[in-house]
């Protein structure tokens, strides 16, 4: 026990090991900044605990010392919930060591993980069971499974299995005073009171700190058919998503939507992706997977397919002859947000709305857009499957991406507005971080604020876990 006189860092350094609080400016630096490079921040200091006790006596001792904490996973967040403020008085906690899997059971088909594994580490021990963590993003080599469930990560399966919140049966976390809630229970029933852990997921740490949780596993796909379809417009998307869910039922595990302005950005900055279906305006990336071993699923694709290319739905379409065409197909869609980020900044949003409602929120909004700023590019591409679209903005040709980001606030109320009108949601899958804090105050009605902060104050009275964002 370190000297109760020490200074709470030290205290910190004593449970942790003075090699896991880092504090020169170099080594904090990769902490305080976000991955598009639009947050920074500044820190007292970054500690790196090993374990859940070390998490709790960390806690205590900032607690007890009033010092504020910043939760922070893989760092891959789009909304600033992981990055500090630049007041310099909050202490990082970093959970990257935190990284073991503790259980999988097999029967239950249940994963026990802690919080800072990756996505990927979780979905490696799955396989080693021939089963699936279906879980799927972009990021998933980096991201942790403690940052998925703090935003209710969303991804390319979500059509079949769910949201974050849908895949997670228990978890362990930190509460604001110190103390550990051993919530690790792999039960699909448990109706004794509140389900107090989805207070945690979806609440990007101001909550407390998820240190680990049990994951819903399934069978591994034995067959997987991939697809991309060329459609004249987005009514046509919608259209193919129905007649597909209607043919192939919960196989249909993913449909994305992508602009053509979306995809030539991608194969931009990745000229070694194929690009099999040049000189159409919309397209969409389809997955089918069965965890049966079905060798008619192929010809079942093919033929919904074709019914859609005879009834005028699709105007192409090609299937993946290989599992290399299929990654190559796949890299298409994942490299279109690092496309993004390469090509300069640019005005995103992250919205959802009922999936029969976007073709006309898509029309309506992009000629509300060409009107306020003209040449504008819409990279649109996202989750049409489950109503979610990344609704991103960049530049036209020939002015620079710096001066065009002035009108983002001029470009969110035209979408947002539009969204809300819809009954849609201005963040679907990217949480709200400090990006969208306002946005929250515009758009939710005020007695979900009050409940949601009077959440707040009964879990964190002090307002020390992850000041600043959500609320």
């Amino acid at each position: 026990m370190a000297d109760p006189g020490a200074t709470w860092l030290a205290r910190v350094a004593a449970v942790v090991g003075p090699a896991h609080v880092l504090t020169a400016p170099a080594d904090v630096e990769p902490y305080v900044t976000d991955w598009r490079g639009r947050f920074r921040g500044s820190a007292r200091a970054v500690a790196r605990p090993g374990s859940v006790e070390e998490v709790a006596a960390v806690v205590r001792a900032c607690a007890e010392s009033r010092v504020p904490i910043v939760p922070q996973g893989g760092n891959t967040s789009l909304c600033g919930a992981a990055t500090p403020s630049d007041a310099g008085d909050a202490l990082v906690v970093s959970l990257a060591r935190l990284n073991r899997v503790r259980q999988v059971d097999i029967d239950n088909a249940t994963l026990t993980i802690e919080a800072g594994a990756t996505l990927s580490q979780a979905q490696a021990a799955a396989a080693e069971h021939r089963m699936l963590f279906p879980l799927s993003l972009a990021s998933e080599g980096s991201c942790t499974i403690g940052g998925n469930l703090s935003t209710n990560a969303g991804g390319t399966a979500v059509l079949r299995y769910g949201n974050a919140r849908e895949l997670v049966l228990g978890i362990e976390v930190v509460l604001a005073d110190g103390r550990i809630w051993n919530g690790l229970r792999g039960l699909r029933k448990d109706n004794t009171g509140y389900d107090l852990k989805q207070l945690f997921v979806g609440a990007e740490g101001t909550l407390g700190i998820i240190t680990a949780a049990v994951l819903k596993l399934f069978p591994a796909p034995r067959v997987t058919v991939t697809a991309l379809a060329a459609l004249a417009d987005v009514d046509a998307a919608v259209r193919l998503l129905t007649d597909l869910k209607g043919t192939l039922a919960d196989r249909l595990v993913a449909f994305e939507l992508m602009s053509d302005v979306s995809i030539g950005l991608s194969r931009k900055h990745h000229p070694e992706l194929p690009d099999p279906l040049p000189g159409h305006r919309w397209y969409a990336l389809i997955q089918v997977d069965d965890p049966a071993d079905n060798d008619r699923l192929r010809s079942e694709v093919e033929a919904a397919l074709g019914r859609s290319l005879e009834s005028g739905a699709v105007v192409d379409a090609t299937l993946a002859e290989s599992e290399s065409q299929r990654h190559a197909l796949w890299a298409l869609r994942e490299n279109i947000s690092e496309a993004q980020r390469r090509e300069g900044p640019n005005i995103k949003h992250d919205i959802s709305v009922p999936i029969s409602a976007i073709p006309a929120f898509v029309r309506d909004t992009g000629d509300a857009l060409r009107a306020a700023l003209p040449g504008v590019r819409f990279v649109v591409f996202g989750h049409l499957g489950d109503g979610n679209l990344h609704y991103n903005l960049s530049a036209p040709e020939g002015t620079t991406a710096e001066a065009f980001m002035g009108n983002a606030g001029r470009a969110n109320r035209i979408v947002h507005d539009r969204v809300h009108a819809a009954g849609g949601s201005i963040s679907a899958e990217h949480g709200i971080g400090q990006l969208k804090r306002d946005e929250l105050r515009r758009y939710k009605a005020p007695v979900e604020l009050e409940l949601m902060a009077r959440i707040k104050q009964a879990l964190d009275p002090d307002g020390l876990l992850n000041p600043g964002k959500v609320l």
